[in-house]
């Protein structure tokens, strides 16, 4: 019988093929923005969040301030909280502090969705196999499209580059097709988006993904508030 690291690396696979993928977007991307091979890959490594890595580079790149940078990154990223807090209730007994600690690092979309799915208590060695495999894709990925950002020419890069807003779309539209209340946000944040760049060309690029992310949730939940079911 597999132990239980090796059963959460083989779950984790499909997972680390789509990250691979992904995250040659993401390098090219942040060497395009000016970083260096390194940096990209020590951002890949150090944060396991692609729309909150994109938006970080575009601070970067932008040249915002580290104020820009931690509320555009707490904006995007709050949902892993909840995520944890959900994925808590699916630990097995023996799951650590300092275990939940290193588990909450590689909590992603992804990650979270197939952990959660599991029908038996999540251990620590499973939660550890599962984030390794999509970890390792991830690094992997960005490395070769940070290192391919240099080499190959600009037209084949360009058409690179637009794989993790690919991405985001694909992530967007399926769960807008079924609910109109997430078409609804969508359709919002991207306005708001457009008329921040085109009437308030001053407003920085971290400010802006805060002000759409606020503005689209804010304006959804009173518009579509979700009724509470009483058990």
């Amino acid at each position: 019988m597999r132990s239980q690291f090796v059963r959460g690396m083989a779950d984790g696979i499909p997972i680390m093929l789509g990250y691979f993928s992904v995250s040659i977007g993401f390098g090219i991307l942040a060497v395009r923005s000016g970083l260096s091979i390194l940096e990209a890959v020590g951002i890949s490594a150090s944060n396991l969040t692609s729309a909150g890595q994109a938006a970080g580079v575009s601070v970067i790149a932008a040249g915002g301030t580290l104020i820009e940078m931690a509320i555009s990154q707490l904006v995007i990223n709050l949902r892993y909280a909840l995520m944890g807090v959900s994925l808590s209730q699916k630990l097995s007994p023996d799951f650590r502090l300092y275990q939940r600690l290193i588990a909450a690092f590689g909590i992603t979309d992804e990650i979270f969705a197939v952990a959660v799915s599991k029908t038996e208590p999540v251990t620590a060695k499973y939660m550890y196999g599962l984030i390794f495999t999509p970890f390792i894709g991830w690094t992997t990925g960005t490395l070769v499209g940070a290192a391919a950002g240099g080499v190959l020419p600009q037209f084949i890069t360009n058409a690179l580059g637009i794989m993790l807003y690919g991405m985001f779309i694909a992530i967007i539209m399926p769960a807008s097709k079924k609910d109109h209340r997430v078409m609804a946000a969508v359709i919002i944040a991207a306005g708001l988006s457009a008329l921040i760049s085109f009437l308030l060309p001053f407003v920085s690029t971290g400010f802006a993904v805060i002000i759409c992310a606020l503005a689209a949730s804010v304006l959804c939940a009173l518009l579509f508030p979700v009724k509470e079911e009483n058990n």
